[in-house]
């Protein structure tokens, strides 16, 4: 008899986390390597953040708090989706969870039967649809291309929606094609959902302080306030504060739901680390100038990316609206053979090809649902961009 669950047969592990765990064994075997794998700013934490954790240190605020969060963070919360997205919500209605996947995750183990389906926009990161299948539940895929900017059409929506549809997962800017959806865009698929009252709107707005140029973030129930009383709008403080490691996600939405959702974590993490919650309080209420710089430095890098990846022979880089992921298709490589003797047969051929014979590592599309592409994320300095982007270029010169 198999003493593990058979639950795990359902899903796999990370493949961003196997791309940077090769990377750092190729680096501490003496090899020359470049990651580009990893979705997190570079950026150190605001030292403002780091005080706020430190005074809540030496105040002793290092016990155990209520499950889903401190009163304190929760009215951060609540003032900030107040500022910037117009939603009023109340602290009854805030979850506070160990970053966002666990917000995600708990909800999603609080909604889904067995038979429900999630529609998840393809490509997407690659936990969801995991999350999903530990949950019990049906992903189904709906293919964004690179026609439609990787963004889903309400005609898509529709036709993926069916009588079994519990949620859609929205993620926007998106990981891992930095793709944003406009207004306009968002409206349309809101109105699909207005004529589905049975599914929910789990939005992901872990980048929405991470855009570019013109383009302007919304949220769902902001674009359509009828939709209020079935989203949970999901965010945290990993990618915009520099603060991954911290470890703080949240989200807000329907009482009952967040409820349940406290149920969940009350039975598996309880509440996220007491010192994490009060930095996070400091992130929310502080200082957001350096959000501004550093906007301005991810632009500046996803600029010199896209420009040099659409040197690259065979390679088509969009231009993405936010976040700090390009997502280049790699349609003219497939069928040649690398430098190194590689048959370039897909993406993670050509991803594996590239790690071995360039020491440069990116995720290959296949991971994200969506082929023949690599994601780059280009949260690393000026330098090392610049110089894998040179490796890259000279490995797709190499393929023959």
């Amino acid at each position: 008899m198999d003493f593990l669950s058979a639950t795990l047969n359902r899903v796999k592990p990370s493949p961003t986390i196997a791309v940077s765990t090769k990377a750092a064994e190729l680096k501490a075997a003496g090899r020359d390597v470049i990651g580009l794998g990893a979705g997190e700013p570079d950026f150190d934490t605001p030292d403002n953040i780091k005080e706020a954790a430190k005074a809540a240190i030496d105040a002793g605020k290092t016990k155990y708090t209520a499950v889903d969060g401190i009163a304190e963070l929760k009215q951060a919360i609540c003032a900030k989706f107040k500022r910037e997205n117009g939603l009023d919500y109340t602290p009854a209605q805030v979850s506070v969870g160990t970053g966002g996947k666990q917000i995600l995750y708990n909800a999603l183990m609080a909604t889904l039967n067995p038979g429900d389906e999630v529609v998840i926009p393809a490509p997407y990161w690659v936990s969801y649809p995991d999350m999903v299948l530990l949950a019990g539940g049906t992903p189904v895929f709906a293919e964004a291309s690179m026609q439609t900017g990787f963004k889903l059409t309400a005609d898509q929506l529709e036709s993926a929606i069916t009588d079994k549809t519990k949620w859609l997962i929205f993620n926007s800017p998106s990981n891992p094609t930095g793709a944003g959806y406009t207004r306009d865009e968002l409206k349309a698929l809101t109105d699909v959902l207005l004529r589905h009252p049975h599914v929910w709107v789990m939005t992901d707005d872990m980048y929405e302080h991470l855009t570019f140029g013109d383009f302007t973030f919304c949220t769902p129930a902001e674009v359509e306030p009828k939709l209020y009383d079935r989203t949970l709008t999901c965010n945290g403080v990993s990618k915009a504060y520099a603060m991954t490691g911290w470890r703080i996600g949240y989200a807000a939405g329907p009482e009952h739901l967040i409820r349940a959702m406290r149920k969940i974590q009350s039975q598996s993490t309880s509440n996220p680390s007491s010192i994490s919650q009060w930095a996070a309080v400091e992130a929310l209420n502080g200082p957001q100038d350096f959000l501004a710089e550093n906007r301005a430095v991810f632009e500046r890098r996803r600029d010199l990316v896209v420009s040099m990846l659409n040197d690259a022979e065979g390679l088509r880089c969009p231009v993405p609206d936010g976040a700090f992921y390009v997502y280049p298709s790699i349609s003219g490589c497939i069928g040649k053979t690398s430098a190194g003797g590689v048959k370039i047969v897909d993406d993670e051929t050509f991803a594996t090809a590239l790690l071995e014979e360039t020491g440069v590592a990116v995720v290959f599309g296949a991971a994200f649902g969506l082929s023949p592409y690599f994601r780059v994320s280009y949260a690393t300095s000026d330098d090392a961009l610049r110089e894998a982007c040179t490796r890259i270029q000279t490995f797709c010169a190499g393929l023959t």
